[in-house]
């Protein structure tokens, strides 16, 4: 740390806000984004394989970078930041899920090369029946919006509200300020160069977005480190109670059993907590299996592989990537929140706390970037910026690109079955802006959510279980047929959009639900009801549903699932699935289980 020192000092008197050398680090990094962008513009070919799946020839460590970039670039720097300086390390539960992209790897890789399909809803199609794709289809997209894309969007403005709030424009009576500035602008910008390049362009400008995030955020963490006197003097100031992985999971008072918990003043157990440790154990791997093995959002670059080999690899690489987040975005967080409480940086306790010395929690969701401000250097505050801005843009880029595959794929060309590829690549562009003008208007519900990453999460707990379901009981179970599918797609779906209907009035704090809904009611109840044990019901009756339609309804045609499911794969599948791995892939697996199983034995308070 000596050797730092030198260096570190310059944060002493530095000024927080952007100087001119910010901005040059900024303009040169976006410089070399939009040269790779065009470097790859002009290799692109103007087919829906090129434009949707980059001709599936990514490489392995490009399809990994690409996935990981785009997990992390919107809800994951602001969310977990701001979640780690309000609860600690609670939420690196959802971070230590990747395993769940090993699942992706040595599970459901096979089943998707061999089927050579574009989307998810395709392969559904495969599997069950045309009904199926279209309700994934619809799903996924609506998923997309209410998500992925405005909580992008979101983040992007908390960005630029908290790092240039003197950003703003007066048109007339109208005052617009930095955080819609930055929003339009992210969106814009991301949206051009998606629709000029295509999955291609996302892939690559992913993989030079990671190399620059992370050692932007490894200075950031070093920087936040040494101004506070280092990880011992974190780990006083936070206390037992943040650096605890497993109170979440097991409340003090309740080892051994299986009870769940029950809060003072709450009516009964299954109501609001923030992270109970029933719904954690249940609902947080169904979200995760869900999202890393059945979301186009992250699959689809997999299936720019040109192989089994390739794609489990890249997986891999992902699921290896995926373990940083944990001490890239949460654990700055936790610095923050020391440097704020202990009064070390008086910059940081006048944003994050107020004079009576309580957490101003709707400013420590902005703690990544109020960490940026208040503690990098001139220059490197500017590299910092760009990589966290371009992840950003990377992520909403990723996003964009599946949705227009889906739009394209599973329904446009399901009505134009004779569309040249040049139309179909046309169509993918215009879907992109019309879901960007559809996610913007969903910013204002997200901006009253309790917290982003809270926000996002409830979301995917509300829509992912029944995705969660027809993937993998259809895969394992080769007796569940099309009807089965179907019912249990719209059964649980229905449950979660009544779930989001009624959270949203009060989400938004529309008049008449300043104060929710009234107490003791039908629809209060199921306001307050955690989102997760809300997850876990929608589970559960999607499971029955669909295995109880299928066994009413005669068994499908085991010989259009050739390859398919498990019950139903060939010798030669299987062979085939064995040559394409090697010993190090099986290496590479078992180190990254063994660096959850560490996490989880490190953080225990």
């Amino acid at each position: 740390m000596n050797l730092l020192t030198p260096i570190l000092a310059a944060t002493a008197a530095k000024n927080t806000t952007f100087v001119a050398v910010d901005w040059l680090m900024l303009a040169l990094y976006f410089g070399l984004l939009l040269g790779v962008a065009w470097w790859v513009v002009k290799k692109s070919k103007n087919t829906a394989a090129d434009y949707f799946l980059a001709g599936r020839n990514l490489g392995w460590w490009v399809i990994g970078a690409s996935i990981f970039a785009s997990n992390i670039g919107s809800e994951h720097i602001v969310g977990l930041a701001g979640s780690g300086a309000k609860d600690g390390v609670a939420m690196a539960h959802y971070e230590l899920h990747a395993w769940c992209l090993l699942v992706l790897a040595w599970v459901f890789v096979p089943f998707y090369a061999r089927s050579l399909v574009f989307t998810m809803p395709e392969f559904l199609e495969r599997r069950f029946s045309p009904g199926s794709r279209y309700v994934l289809s619809i799903v996924s997209l609506i998923t997309f919006v209410v998500s992925k894309i405005a909580v992008g969007i979101f983040a992007g403005g908390v960005v630029f509200g908290t790092l240039m709030p003197e950003l703003h424009l007066n048109l007339g009576s109208l005052h617009i300020d930095s955080f819609w500035i930055g929003s339009v602008l992210v969106i814009l910008l991301t949206g051009l160069y998606t629709a000029l390049g295509g999955m291609r362009a996302v892939a690559y400008n992913d993989a030079v977005q990671v190399v620059v995030l992370i050692i932007g955020s490894a200075l950031l963490t070093v920087y936040g480190l040494h101004e506070l006197g280092g990880w011992g003097e974190l780990k006083r100031i936070c206390g037992s109670e943040m650096f605890n992985l497993w109170k979440p999971l097991i409340p003090h008072g309740m080892e051994g059993t299986w009870a769940p918990v029950k809060e003072p003043g709450k009516i009964a157990w299954y109501f609001n907590s923030n992270f109970p440790w029933l719904g954690m154990a249940i609902c947080a791997p169904v979200i995760g299996l869900w999202y890393w093995c059945t979301d186009q959002y992250i699959v689809q670059r997999a299936l720019g592989a040109p192989n089994q080999t390739v794609a489990r690899q890249g997986s891999i690489f992902a699921a290896f990537l995926k373990l940083f987040p944990v001490y890239l975005f949460i654990i700055p967080g936790l610095i923050c929140f020391a440097l704020a409480k202990s009064g070390k940086n008086v910059g940081l306790s006048s944003e994050l706390f107020t004079q009576d010395g309580h957490l101003i929690e709707s400013a420590a969701q902005g703690a990544f970037p109020l960490m940026v401000q208040h503690l990098l250097p001139a220059g490197l505050r500017g590299i910092v910026v760009a990589g966290l801005l371009s992840a950003l843009m990377g992520s909403l880029a990723g996003v964009f690109n599946a949705c227009s595959t889906l739009f394209t794929v599973d329904l446009y060309e399901k009505l134009k079955p004779g569309a040249s590829q040049a139309d179909l690549v046309r169509t993918g562009r215009i879907a992109t802006g019309v879901m960007v003008v559809i996610a913007l208007l969903w910013i204002p519900v997200i901006k009253g959510a309790h917290g982003l990453y809270d926000y996002l999460q409830a979301v995917q707990g509300y829509l992912a279980p029944p995705i969660f379901v027809v993937f993998f009981f259809g895969v394992f179970w080769k007796r569940l047929n099309a009807q089965g599918c179907l019912w249990a797609m719209i059964s649980g779906f229905v449950l979660g959009v009544f779930r989001m209907l009624v959270d949203t009035p009060v989400t938004m704090k529309l008049a008449g639900f300043e104060n929710g809904y009234t107490q003791g009611s039908f629809l209060w109840i199921v306001n307050n009801i955690n989102f997760q044990y809300f997850s876990i019901l929608i589970t559960l009756v999607s499971a029955i549903v669909m295995v109880a339609v299928s066994y009413m309804t005669p068994e499908p045609d085991y010989v259009k699932l050739k390859g398919l499911t498990f019950g139903t794969a060939t010798e030669e599948d299987k062979k085939a699935t064995r040559e394409s791995w090697h010993t190090f892939d099986v290496v590479a697996s078992l180190f990254v289980l063994a660096a959850i199983v560490g996490a989880y034995l490190y953080f225990r308070g």
